[in-house]
């Protein structure tokens, strides 16, 4: 079955645009797209079963913007993968591998 872990829009001790700034979809996509490919450079690539993605989620105030990491949970190379992004994930924009 396809599950995900929430990842965050960037690096967890980086800013991030806010919901309700102006031009807060642009920037927060963009933002969620360098996080993905800075995961990828630490973490590797995903493997078959995983996917990176930025993901829309609904709230009272407005759609935000979060990375995620999707796996089949039936997948063991997918799952481990899922569970060290969540692990290993960059917290800072400047961590190269």
């Amino acid at each position: 079955m396809r599950d995900y872990l929430n990842l965050g829009p960037t690096p967890c001790e980086e800013e991030c645009a806010q919901l309700g700034e102006d031009d807060y979809a642009a920037r927060a996509r963009a933002e969620c797209r360098r996080y993905v490919a800075l995961i990828r450079a630490v973490v590797g690539p995903e493997p078959t079963g995983a996917q990176l993605s930025v993901r829309a989620f609904r709230h009272d105030f407005g759609t935000y913007y979060e990375v995620v990491v999707e796996f089949d949970d039936e997948n063991p190379t997918a799952t481990a993968y899922a569970l060290r992004v969540e692990n290993k994930a960059p917290k800072y924009w400047g961590e190269t591998p």
